[in-house]
């Protein structure tokens, strides 16, 4: 695949390193959950035109590294990953639903973003890799 997008009016690379937990950080993400929750995501990228650069879950947050068209705003790209891949883990393991449903949701509202160009796409996949590294210590 070429680096640089192309549309019909311009070319560009948009990559974005997003991280979000879930509600109040507890670590309900086992390694079932863990390896669901990337084929959650790898579908929903592939449904909406992301491409997944590295992805990463741990126990308490997610880490994504992706590139997506610049027509999409980078908000409008987390809530659609957060909300969806809500409702699918809920659909997988009702017993996270039960957990969660005195305040209904599985994320925290807040997210940290950062796009890629203060720093370069190896130091955020090499951080992403390493993130299961340092959590196993």
């Amino acid at each position: 695949m070429d680096k640089y997008w192309h549309s019909s009016h311009a070319i560009y690379l948009a990559g974005y390193h997003i991280v979000w937990c879930p509600k109040f950080r507890y670590k309900v993400l086992t390694p079932e959950r863990q390896k669901r929750l990337k084929e959650i995501l790898e579908d929903i990228c592939s449904r909406y035109g992301y491409k997944i650069e590295a992805v990463e879950v741990m126990s308490d947050h997610v880490h994504l590294f992706i590139h997506a068209p610049a027509t999409v705003a980078p908000s409008d790209i987390v809530r659609t990953l957060k909300s969806i891949s809500a409702v699918e883990m809920f659909r997988a393991f009702p017993e996270l639903k039960r957990f969660y449903q005195r305040c209904g949701a599985l994320w925290e509202r807040g997210y940290f973003l950062s796009t890629t160009g203060q720093i370069s796409e190896k130091t955020v996949k090499k951080y992403i890799e390493n993130q299961k590294k340092k959590e196993e210590r």
